[in-house]
């Protein structure tokens, strides 16, 4: 049984996702401070910079966003097999619908993309491809046949869709209904293409639990603990737009602390530690740069009972699930390096790697494991669009401005 924990209080919003008893995601939300990711803007282009292929764009939210060539192509250039130039695309002035796929990031603004997509419970509408897509973590072919089938005949205007977990064994009224009503969002959005003032807000995502309970909770499987009647409340209410009854998987707990939660505060004592260990007695190291995160494998205090080789697998393994869980927890995106234990047999390697992809299934932010070095280091992409947990909980030394070092006394 998961949990997902809502702790409410001062006008912040924490909130916890525990999988099997161990944390897994963490949010806060600062009800003060506005959010973008997500939100579709009518945008004015202030300038365009031919040598890196971009663009900057007044939303309104003070930085510019930045606009990269591919997320400004049209549908019909999209799918061209014509070459284009920034300058072929967009021009200084020019007015453009765009949605924020990165928050900004320390000094850098937000980024965003002309290819609107529009989220929903059960599906996510695409209105830049015509395909049909269904989550790979639905096996059933009887059934991924039946979703396929349906989004093709329900289909308008040649706007695709993917069919996400949830969607498994949903009505097909359910379902067209959904994709219904995101078309209609949609064609909303398109609608204010050319009225002023610009830049303006004209959609806005949903607020952060709302997102957590779209894209988290399953009946069957989670329940939700909540510490403020009115957020219990609305909760509650939810059932009449995503037609499930939380009547039965929702607790409201008003004395409830996550401060206080120990098995959550240990977790997150941990996710903002250098070193992580593991159930065996080896131990992960986890360094964020700037331009990469490393992460170091070690067997620590264990020796094993068998074999060396035996050891270094078992390490590696215990390993590469623990990564998996703190890429996610630390919410860790961008070019990641493993360096595991060498391991001499090609299949102890295979072994490690399965589990590793395995865990990442787990992960919405769809790490990739893009290749093994000759180094034997793993390298391993990860979407990013939210500063990290350590960026959101912390805030750097002023004294050692982040390095952590003491300088000695040469005197």
């Amino acid at each position: 049984m998961n949990t997902i924990y809502i702790d409410s209080k001062d006008g912040v919003n924490k909130i916890s996702i525990v999988e099997n008893d161990r944390l897994v995601e963490y949010y806060r939300e600062d009800n003060s401070k506005a959010k973008l990711l997500g939100n579709v803007y009518r945008g004015r282009v202030v300038n365009v910079l031919q040598g890196m292929e971009a663009a900057f764009v007044d939303i309104g939210v003070g930085r510019n966003a930045y606009l990269f060539i591919k997320d400004a192509l049209n549908k019909e250039q999209l799918y061209s097999n014509e070459k284009y130039t920034i300058d072929d695309v967009v021009k200084k002035g020019d007015e453009l619908i765009v949605q924020v796929i990165k928050e900004p990031l320390e000094n850098k603004g937000p980024k965003v993309t002309t290819h609107i997509s529009i989220p929903g419970r059960n599906m996510v509408l695409t209105p830049y491809s015509n395909k049909v897509n269904v989550s790979k973590k639905i096996k059933d072919k009887d059934e991924i046949h039946r979703l396929r089938s349906l989004g093709h005949r329900v289909m308008k205007d040649n706007m695709g869709m993917i069919f996400r977990t949830v969607s498994n064994g949903r009505s097909d009224d359910i379902l067209e209904s959904e994709y219904e009503k995101l078309v209609e969002i949609h064609r909303e959005i398109e609608g204010e293409r050319n009225f002023l003032p610009t830049p303006k807000l004209i959609y806005r995502e949903l607020d952060l639990i709302d997102q957590i309970i779209r894209d988290y909770f399953n009946i069957q499987t989670t329940k939700i603990i909540v510490n403020d009647k009115e957020i219990y409340q609305y909760i509650i209410k939810q059932h009449d737009l995503l037609e499930v009854d939380f009547q039965n998987s929702i607790k409201y707990d008003s004395q409830y602390d996550m401060d206080y939660h120990m098995n959550i505060q240990i977790d997150m004592k941990e996710a903002l530690s250098r070193r992580v260990q593991l159930p065996s007695g080896g131990y992960i190291v986890i360094d964020e740069t700037e331009a990469l995160t490393a992460i170091d494998v070690n067997t620590g205090r264990y020796v094993g009972t068998l074999t060396l080789e035996d050891t270094i697998l078992r390490t590696n393994i215990e390993a590469s699930i623990e990564i998996a869980r703190q890429l996610r927890l630390r919410d860790i995106g961008g070019i990641i390096i493993i360096d595991f234990i060498d391991m001499k047999k090609r299949e102890f390697v295979d072994i490690v790697m399965g589990k590793l992809e395995d865990a990442f299934k787990k992960d919405k932010n769809k790490p990739y494991v893009v290749d093994i070095t000759k180094l034997s280091l793993v390298e391993v992409i990860r979407k990013k669009n939210r500063p990290t947990l350590d960026t959101k909980t912390t805030f750097i030394c002023p004294t050692c401005n982040g390095r952590g070092r003491i300088r000695k006394n040469e005197a």
